[in-house]
């Protein structure tokens, strides 16, 4: 980045989804393959969280008091170097109690992993990636495997993203470029295996380009968000010159436009990196309470239909991911999801409300890659019947609440609800299936 120690599955089966009606008969091509859409396995305690507005980066995670005087700022999300071999700045701050501590500020925070680096780019002396294919891919996946360890470590929970830094690179070299790129779709495939969401942080000319240029590419897995950077000090997340609007168009887009400069509030000054986002985020643990005079149930789903999984007495603490609507309990219909995947509802917690969602703790979502290539359409109900109301572009994050089933598209009737009330079928999405439920999302 800018400071100087990091310088920087097809058309006809859109129309059966989006235009056709019910009972009309037209064979449907299949799924595309595993890539550049590869699937995440999130683990049942997963869920994603994203963020919409003004954060700012710094070499070293700065004091927590530093981000209670930052209070006073428009920014509410932070990034942070949470590991990889090219991390130049010590981070004595960046604990998992620091971790705690700032999210429960109502912060968010972009997960940055920098590590090996262009062969064509970087610093001279920086770790390269390798100019061979296979290589590359090898050290993309251990890079992935490094970044879940330390963002473990930190609290981060599995649905969090992590943002991997790769520096300027020369654009007119193949076989460097063949090796970040083979580096990067590794990083990808394996962030999704172990249950998270893929960023990639890259110069707009100097590498996001050719990034994009491969958006479709069956060589490549597509990580789910692009945060480039531009320092135009225009903080748009359209009309990125060489990237299609259309590309990372869903909830999937940051861009840091503004490079070192300082900036005080709450009487503290930072010396900080300006970015705008509406991409995934981090996802933590918030610690509340049990409320309840008796047993609080912990279930499977929720719902007071779903099993009793595990109870806790009065007074216990509860580790919170995210909220979910399920059945009313009280004066609230408000669940509230554990790390370990289990429900209580939020009528017995802790948290500021007992009749709605209580900020931060972010709403329950599930986020893999659209793969309807001219498009998937989003419907009012979980049919084909049902009215067309906007489209989801190729590649875009198919934000998951929960699962229903509808009329039969391809080899399913499982149809996805969006975090916006919409429903997309199944067959489109990269879930772990396309003929049934997958969990962790629960059943509508």
């Amino acid at each position: 980045m800018s400071h100087p120690h990091r310088v920087l599955r097809r058309f006809l089966a859109f129309l059966a989804v989006g235009v056709l009606g019910a009972g009309t008969s037209l064979t449907v091509a299949p799924p595309a393959a595993a890539e550049p859409a590869t699937s995440v396995p999130y683990p049942v305690g997963a869920s994603a969280t994203r963020y919409s507005g003004l954060a700012f980066d710094t070499c070293t995670a700065p004091p927590l008091s530093v981000i209670q005087a930052w209070n006073a700022s428009p920014y509410r999300a932070v990034g942070v170097y949470i590991g990889g071999i090219s991390r130049t700045c010590a981070q004595p701050a960046l604990t998992a109690s620091w971790v705690a501590s700032v999210s429960a500020l109502n912060w968010r925070l972009l997960p940055i992993y920098k590590g090996l680096q262009p062969p064509c780019g970087g610093k001279p002396t920086d770790a390269k990636i390798s100019r061979a294919a296979a290589t590359a891919r090898g050290q993309g996946t251990a890079a992935a495997a490094d970044a879940v360890a330390a963002a473990t470590a930190l609290g981060m929970q599995p649905g969090s993203a992590v943002y991997n830094d790769i520096e300027n690179y020369t654009q007119t070299d193949a076989t460097c470029r063949t090796g970040v790129l083979a580096f990067v779709s590794a990083w990808t495939k394996e962030l999704h295996r172990l249950g998270y969401v893929s960023g990639v942080y890259m110069n707009l000319n100097l590498g996001a380009k050719q990034l994009s240029d491969v958006f479709t590419s069956t060589s490549y897995a597509r990580p789910d968000a692009l945060w480039i950077a531009r320092f135009d000090e225009v903080d748009s997340l359209k009309g990125w010159t060489g990237i299609a609007d259309s590309n990372w168009a869903v909830h999937q887009r940051a861009k840091q436009f503004k490079g070192d400069h300082d900036e005080t509030y709450g009487g503290v000054t930072l010396n900080i990196d300006t970015d705008r986002l509406d991409a995934p985020v981090a996802t933590v643990a918030y610690t509340h309470t049990a409320t309840s005079s008796t047993a609080l149930h912990a279930r499977t789903g929720p719902s007071t239909g779903y099993p009793v999984s595990t109870s806790y007495a009065p007074g216990s603490a509860l580790k919170v991911v995210c909220q979910a609507p399920g059945s009313a309990v009280g004066t609230t219909a408000v669940w509230d999801k554990l790390s370990d995947g289990t429900y209580v509802t939020d009528y017995y917690v802790s948290t500021p409300s007992n009749t709605g969602y209580s900020a931060p703790l972010p709403r329950c979502t599930y986020p893999y890659q659209t793969t309807a290539t001219s498009g998937l359409a989003e419907h009012t109900g979980a049919g084909t019947s049902s009215a067309v109301r906007g489209t989801s572009p190729n590649g875009s994050l198919a934000w998951v609440v929960c699962q229903q089933a509808g009329s039969a598209v391809g080899t399913t009737k499982i149809w996805d609800r969006l975090d916006n009330g919409r429903y997309v079928s199944d067959y489109y999405v990269a879930t772990p299936s396309n003929t049934t439920y997958s969990k962790p999302a629960p059943p509508c």
